[in-house]
């Protein structure tokens, strides 16, 4: 029984149903807000400063807020938030999605404390994304509703961006990185370890046993008529004539020329 089962023996009554259901009607109904009152988001950001002065509703508050105020692309953005949630709560169930989503949350809180800046819930999202991408690899979206693409290349895509982003951008950006994919690590780190053990496992003996099946005597390459190896000359060539049999350089039938050629 792994450390989740036993959370979610003991706790799995504090899951909450549809949890990105609900972030979705919060965020739609924050850009209704906004579009009405040009400036309201700037209550509702994650601002450390103004949350030690009381401000303490921007500790959940920015996670409705949308990245974009485009209607179309909000639209766009909250279907594919629909999306990814629904297939997460399917494969994991509310109680680890909503484990999921608040350890995001504590990460992001702490690196905005931290590092300062305005920390916004665009990682948190990508987060879950990636998660999905786990359980979901082979699934099919259509960008624009016109290129179909797999959602492991998309995220293979995505992640080759935010690596970029790493090494070159500011250090908050890092850090939002780094604090926001805590529970990807937390929720994905063992099994990618013990998987990576595996493969180099796996490969190990692959090559251990293709070591020992083979004999320090066997040969590749035999001329029918004089006997010669590549043990016995290293350096000679061998050719397979039209007759079907392989030979030396030296001892090659001239009238049935070579049809295709192995060496060492």
């Amino acid at each position: 029984m792994t450390w989740l089962d036993k959370l979610e023996r003991r706790f799995g009554f504090l899951g909450i149903p549809g949890l990105i259901r609900i972030v979705i009607g919060f965020t739609a109904l924050v850009y209704v807000l906004v579009y009405l009152n040009r400036g309201f988001e700037s209550f509702l950001t994650l601002d450390p400063a103004l949350i030690l002065r009381g401000q303490v509703w921007r500790l959940v508050t920015y996670i409705f807020l949308p990245q974009t105020f485009s209607p179309l692309w909000v639209l766009l953005a909250l279907w594919f938030l629909w999306f990814i949630g629904e297939g997460l709560e399917r494969a994991w169930g509310s109680f680890r999605l909503t484990l999921y989503f608040v350890v995001g949350m504590i990460g992001t809180t702490i690196a905005a404390f931290f590092f300062g800046g305005n920390f916004s819930n665009g990682m948190l999202i990508t987060s879950l994304f990636f998660a999905f991408a786990r359980f979901y690899p082979d699934e099919v979206i259509y960008i624009l509703f016109i290129l179909p693409v797999k959602i492991k290349w998309l995220a293979w895509i995505y992640a080759a961006f935010l690596m970029l982003g790493f090494f070159l951008g500011p250090n908050s950006y890092r850090a939002a990185l780094i604090a926001a994919f805590t529970n990807y690590f937390i929720f994905f780190g063992p099994e990618i370890i013990h998987q990576a053990r595996h493969r180099h496992d796996v490969s190990t003996r692959r090559r251990r046993f293709e070591v020992q099946s083979r004999s320090p005597t066997e040969t590749l390459h035999r001329c029918a008529l004089c006997g010669a190896t590549e043990l016995s000359d290293p350096n000679l060539d061998f050719r397979v004539a039209q007759d079907g049999e392989e030979y030396c350089m030296a001892h090659l039938p001239k009238v049935g020329s070579a049809i295709k050629g192995s060496g060492d």
